[in-house]
Formats: structure tokens, C-alpha cells, sequence
């Protein structure tokens, strides 16, 4: 095989190999960004980013996207007990909630030291620019102190800040050389260099004993480097010695357990926090909703006008459908449901209809957030409350191509509004969820197999194209091995033709040119002969009688060296007939060999050739092998498929029941920490009741204290009238 047809072969190899693996790579990429697209507007908790982690707490992290007008941040604060957040300062307002535990939290704004005393169910608002910390209480529990905020980008905009929620007071005041420190807080230079050089610390620490806290405001670290970052911010006319610095207020947070909801009825209740209810939420666009669904309950389908909704499971778990309804806009949508579990995150973008629905074995509670603080209007498109009540009902029943009767029986049959009985559509939702989810994963799978069958047919084809292109090219080798072959024996032939004229036009010459020479020399002799006997005639006229015998022996001997020289002639000509014989013969047996040698080539041909045949034979022979054998391998994968899709069915019926076993086991300690929970909310409400019996004793008190003062001044009055009288 030649040089150039290996080179050929080796390249076919290269670009077949070059085509594979970029389907390869088109596969992953389609996968890749399947499951990217697969991800939707759901964030399971064990997703969460962890943004800080130490013995005393920790702080984790979601960014969830609605799909239309970009992302949200939200982090998840967990304090253990007696554990302190140290100070930061927010780049955006922080919106949260406290889910569990209790503690206080403490901040800066505006001139003013602030803090509230915080427990469960409590919501609030800081604005941008606050510098805060957070303290957990060592109650008798236990309980960990954990917090659910959001970190809108602006004042009316919920999605994920550019810069991050937040800095170290103590990595900004740190970053400052030493004499721009001394010359801003106006402290001697060891003071600055003893803040220089502590270590550094992590950003959950265990709490700072009381004892520290009494201490001087001079001498407390961080509210020093807090001063300094209001001279810093330039947030007011804040002095290091201003009297007022330690004037502490106390402000007012919303507790979704101590009010009374907007809606409630058996199937449950919810709750919208707006401004008006938390004035803290003021100069801002941002909400706060609680939802609380009893088992078997929903939360009726509706689409909120003025908002987007991002939700946090805090409570049970419950399904989620949400509707894409827009059309003609060319725009990706489709229509979504899905599980959401305790410490999920769900987002539902504006204008989608939605419904929430908890399962029949299990309550479902979320808190969420939304993009407007006004009263959002939602709205309802079942039950009394429904928006289709108040549309001509001509109209509706040519929007639906619906009888009369039956869009009045779709409009009236409902009784109850807002939180609707759905006993067991959470699981009919389920089920339909994992339907959809396995015929995505029957048609991935499907999508696979086809892609895979593809890709061995184009193996195939291309494989079958390169054998057949190396046929091809062999077919053309002998081809034009053969035109060789002739050319070369039709070169050989003219050759030896050329030769044999040439030889014989030479011996022609030859032959010519020796007799010519002959010819000339005989000339000679005989010009000389005359000459010879002029000469003697002329000599012997004057001897003629005494020469006559000298002329006799010289005729004699002239006789006899002619007979010699014809002699020599003949001789010589024999031996040049001898000559062109024995050449004659060699040229006879050099085209014989050739001839032996050229039936020896032509031998040798018909060998190979036979010999290549039978190769091409045996490649076949081994490509109907090979695909006999990829059949039996595909038939054995097929069932190794088979059996393997059998265990999965026996592995999913064992996971089924073993998940029933383990729902069992939570609901019934779900039971039990709610039987707790209520036992707790009792105490803390005879608690409550008790301090406002104090409260309202100690009022009382005050009342006749005051009354006894004003009753002794008007007689100290009348005593010095009557005096002056």
C-alpha cells in the first residue's frame, strides 16, 4: 500500500473520530442547559450556599430566579443560643422574619441607638445604610435564633443587589491607615494601634458576657468603629463625644402570632404586612405575607396584579401550581408545579395564576415576600370572592363556549372564599408531578436512546463509507497499477523494438562500410597493379627478353599473393558472418529471458491480486462477524435494561414504603412539637396577660400618685392664697 493511501486512511480515522466527539460535546451542552432550564423558580434547602459557618451559628444563602425580570437574594441567619451576629452595614435595606428562638437586635440610625426584643413570627424592616447586630437568648429550651431576610437592590426593587447585602464594620474601619484612624477618631495613637492589632475574628461569635456590656461606650470596640463609619458614611452630624450618643429608642415590630389575620376561616388563615401595619416598611416598596393551610386545604387560585411573590416553607410541605398564561409574545412559558418542603424557596412571577395546597396528612405554613407594600388586590378566580363575578356573564360564556346553565353552576357552586376544602389535591398535584416527570425522563431517555442510535448509525454509515471508499481507492490502485503494468510492458516493447532497428540499421552500416572498404581497397590494389606493370612494361620494353623469365616469377608470385589475399578476404568474412551469428544468438536468448521474466511479473500479479481478493473476502467475512456480535451485544444491553428497569420498580415500591414509614414518623412528631408549640404560645400568652395585669396595676398606681400630687399642690395653692389673703 502506498504512502499516499495510508495517508489517506489515517485522515478518514482523524475526521471520523473529530465528528464523534462533537457530538459528543453537543449531547453534554444539550444536557447541560436541559438541566439548567429544568431548574424553574425552586430552591430545595439542601441547595443553600453556605455564606458563613461557625460553632455558634451560621449563615446560608439562595438565589432564586422568577424566569421574567431577573434574581433574588436571600439569606437564612442561624444563631445557637447566648450567640452574637457581629456588627455590619447594609448596602440595601434587609426585609426578615424570625421563624424560630428568640433574641434582640440592636441598630444604628440616624444619630440614634435602637433595639427590639425579638420571638417567633416577628417581622421587620432596616434600611440601607443601618449598621446592625444580633444577640440569641439562652432560654430554657434552647432554641436556636433563626432569621429569614431578603436584600432588595433598591427601595421598590426586590431583586439581588450588585454589591453583596453587606460589609465587616470591622474590615471597613481596619482598611485605613493608622494616622487617618487616629486623626478620625482623635484617640491617642495606642489606642489606635491596640485596635490594629487584634485578631481577627469570625462573624458569629459566642456572646459577650454582661459584665462587658456595662463597660464605657468609650472603651467598647465595635461601637467605636461604628462612630467612625457615620463620620465615614456622613449619615448626620455624628460626634465621637456627642451626649446623645447613647440614647437608646425602641421600636415596634409586627408579630403575625399576635394579630389578627386578614383572612381566616376552618380551612385556614393568612396574613398581608404592609406599611400600615409595620410602619418600618415606610419608604420602601416591599411586602410581607404569612399563609397558614390546614390539612387538605388551598389557597384558591389567583394571580397577584401588582406583584411578584418570592415564599419561604416554614411549616409542613405542600404543592405549588403556577399557570403561564400570556400568549403571542414569543417568550418561553410553560405551566409548573412542584413539592415545596420545610426551608424551600419558591418564587411566582407577576401576573401568574397560582394556587398553594397542602396535603391531607399535614398542615402548610409559608412566609413570602413581595415586591409592593400597597394592598395587593389579588386576584381570585374561584369562590365567592372570584373576579369572575363581576364580568357580564354573556361575555363569560363566550369566552368559555359554555351553556348558561353551566356558567352559572361554575360561578355559584362555591360557598367559601380565598382559602378553599381541596382534600387531596396536593396529592392528585403529586402524582400528576411525577407523571410529568417521568414521562420527561421516559422521553429524555427516549431523546437519549434515539441520539445514541443515531449516533451509531452515522458510526455505521460512516464506517460502511470509509470501507467502501477504501474499496474504491484499492479498485483505482489496481487499476492504475495495471495501466502501469501495460504502459511499462508496451515501454519495454518499443524499447526492445528500437533496439533491434537500431542493431540491425547498425550492422546494415557496418556491413555497407566494410564493403565500401573492400570495394576502395580493391580499387587500390588494382590502380596500384596498373601502375606496377605501366612501370615494369615501360622497364621492361628495354629488357624484355632478359626479364621475360624474372616476369614469369613474378606473375607467380603476384598469382599466388592474390590467391592469398582472396584467402585472407574469405577468411575474414567467415569470421564476421561467425560474429553477427553469435550475436544474433545473445539477442535471441536477452529477449527470451525477458520474456521469462515478464510471464514471472505477470505470475506474481495474478497472485497478489488473488491474494487481495481473498483479503477483501475476509474483511467481509469479519464485518458480518462484528455485526453479528454489536446484535447480540445490543440484545444483551436491551435486557440488562430491562432487568435493570425492574429492580428500579422493586427499588422505588421499597423507597415508597419506607418514605411512608418516615412520613409517618414526622407527622407524628409533628404532633408532638405542635401539642409543645401550643402548650408553649398558652404560657407565653398567660405570660403576656400577667404583664399587662402589672403593667395595667403599675398604670393605676401612677394615675393616683399623680392625683394625690395634684390634690397636694391645689391645697399647697389655696394654703398660700390664704396666707397672702
Amino acid at each position: 500500500m502506498s504512502v499516499k493511501n495510508c495517508l489517506s486512511i489515517q485522515c478518514c480515522k482523524i475526521l471520523f473520530k473529530f465528528l464523534l466527539f462533537m457530538i459528543f460535546i453537543s449531547y453534554v451542552c444539550v444536557n447541560v442547559r436541559a438541566k439548567r432550564e429544568n431548574e424553574g423558580p425552586l430552591v430545595k434547602r439542601a441547595e443553600r450556599k453556605t455564606v458563613i459557618s461557625t460553632e455558634n451559628g451560621e449563615v446560608s444563602s439562595v438565589t432564586v430566579a422568577d424566569g421574567t425580570t431577573g434574581s433574588y437574594h436571600l439569606q437564612f441567619i442561624t444563631l445557637e443560643p447566648n450567640s452574637l451576629f457581629l456588627p455590619v452595614v447594609l448596602h440595601s435595606d434587609m426585609v426578615f422574619y424570625v421563624h424560630t428562638g428568640s433574641g434582640k437586635l440592636t441598630w444604628m440610625n440616624e444619630n440614634e441607638e435602637k433595639s427590639v426584643d425579638l420571638r417567633i413570627g416577628d417581622v421587620f424592616r432596616l434600611p440601607f445604610g443601618s449598621i446592625f447586630f444580633l444577640e440569641s437568648n439562652l432560654d430554657p429550651i434552647r432554641q436556636k435564633l433563626r432569621v429569614y431576610s431578603i436584600f432588595p437592590n433598591s427601595g421598590d426593587d426586590l431583586r439581588e443587589s450588585l454589591n453583596g447585602p453587606y460589609s465587616s464594620i470591622r474590615k471597613m474601619v481596619l482598611g485605613f491607615d493608622k494616622k487617618v484612624l487616629q486623626a478620625a477618631f482623635h484617640v491617642p495613637e495606642d489606642v489606635i494601634e491596640e485596635v490594629l492589632a487584634g485578631t481577627e475574628v469570625p462573624a458569629i461569635v459566642h456572646g459577650v458576657p454582661k459584665s462587658t456590656k456595662k463597660k464605657k461606650k468609650n472603651n467598647n470596640l465595635w461601637e467605636m468603629e461604628a462612630q467612625f463609619m457615620k463620620t465615614v458614611l456622613g449619615r448626620g452630624s455624628y460626634s465621637f463625644f456627642d451626649n446623645q450618643r447613647n440614647k437608646k429608642k425602641s421600636s415596634k415590630l409586627f408579630n403575625v402570632f399576635q394579630e389578627k389575620p386578614d383572612f381566616e376561616n376552618c380551612n385556614g388563615w393568612s396574613t398581608v404586612i404592609n406599611r400600615k401595619k409595620l410602619p418600618a416598611l415606610k419608604g420602601s416598596q416591599i411586602g410581607i405575607y404569612v399563609v397558614n393551610l390546614t390539612k387538605g386545604s388551598m389557597m384558591g387560585p389567583h394571580w397577584n396584579p401588582m406583584a411578584s411573590e418570592i415564599g419561604i416553607a416554614i411549616q409542613g410541605e405542600g404543592m405549588v401550581r403556577v399557570v403561564c398564561s400570556n400568549s403571542g409574545t414569543g417568550q418561553e412559558c410553560k405551566n409548573m408545579r412542584f413539592k415545596v418542603e420545610e426551608g424551600d424557596v419558591f418564587v411566582v412571577p407577576r401576573f401568574h395564576p397560582m394556587a398553594q395546597m397542602a396535603f391531607n396528612n399535614n398542615s402548610f405554613v409559608f412566609v413570602g415576600f413581595s415586591t409592593t407594600t400597597k394592598k395587593h388586590h389579588p386576584q381570585y378566580l374561584t369562590g365567592r370572592a372570584s373576579v369572575l363575578r363581576t364580568l357580564d356573564r354573556h361575555i363569560l360564556e363566550a369566552s368559555f363556549n359554555v351553556a348558561n346553565t353551566t356558567m352559572h353552576q361554575i360561578l355559584e357552586a362555591q360557598g367559601d372564599s380565598v382559602i378553599l376544602e381541596c382534600t387531596s389535591c396536593a396529592e392528585e398535584e403529586k402524582r400528576l408531578m411525577e407523571e410529568e416527570r417521568r414521562r420527561e425522563e421516559e422521553e429524555a431517555k427516549k431523546k437519549e436512546e434515539e441520539e445514541r442510535r443515531k449516533q451509531e448509525e452515522e458510526a455505521r454509515k460512516a464506517e460502511a463509507e470509509k470501507r467502501e471508499k477504501e474499496a474504491e481507492e484499492a479498485r483505482k490502485r489496481e487499476e492504475e497499477e495495471a495501466k502501469e503494468k501495460e504502459e511499462k510492458r508496451k515501454r519495454q516493447e518499443e524499447e526492445a523494438r528500437k533496439r533491434e532497428e537500431e542493431e540491425a540499421k547498425r550492422q546494415e552500416e557496418e556491413i555497407r562500410r566494410r564493403q565500401e572498404e573492400e570495394e576502395a581497397r580493391k580499387r587500390q590494389e588494382e590502380q596500384e597493379r596498373e601502375r606496377q606493370e605501366a612501370a615494369q612494361r615501360e622497364a621492361e620494353q628495354a629488357r624484355r627478353e632478359e626479364e621475360e623469365a624474372e616476369k614469369r616469377r613474378q606473375e607467380e608470385e603476384e598469382a599466388k599473393r592474390q590467391e592469398e589475399e582472396k584467402e585472407e578476404a574469405k577468411r575474414r568474412q567467415r569470421e564476421e558472418e561467425a560474429e553477427r551469428e553469435a550475436r544474433r544468438r545473445g539477442e535471441e536468448a536477452a529477449a527470451k529471458r525477458q520474456q521469462e521474466e515478464e510471464a514471472q511479473r505477470e505470475a506474481e500479479q495474478a497472485r497478489r491480486e488473488e491474494e487481495e481478493a481473498k483479503r477483501q473476502e475476509e474483511e467481509k467475512e469479519e464485518a458480518k462477524r462484528r455485526q453479528q456480535e454489536e446484535e447480540a451485544e445490543r440484545e444483551a444491553r436491551r435486557r440488562g435494561e430491562e432487568e435493570a428497569a425492574k429492580r428500579q420498580q422493586e427499588q422505588e415500591a421499597q423507597r415508597e414504603a419506607e418514605e411512608a414509614e418516615t412520613r409517618r414518623k414526622q407527622e407524628e412528631e409533628e404532633s408532638r412539637r405542635q401539642e409543645e408549640e401550643s402548650r408553649r404560645r398558652e404560657e407565653e400568652a398567660a405570660r403576656e396577660a400577667e404583664r399587662g395585669r402589672q403593667e395595667e396595676a403599675e398604670r393605676q398606681e401612677e394615675e393616683a400618685r399623680r392625683q394625690e400630687e395634684e390634690t397636694e399642690k391645689r391645697h399647697q395653692q389655696q394654703e398660700e392664697e390664704t396666707e397672702e389673703e
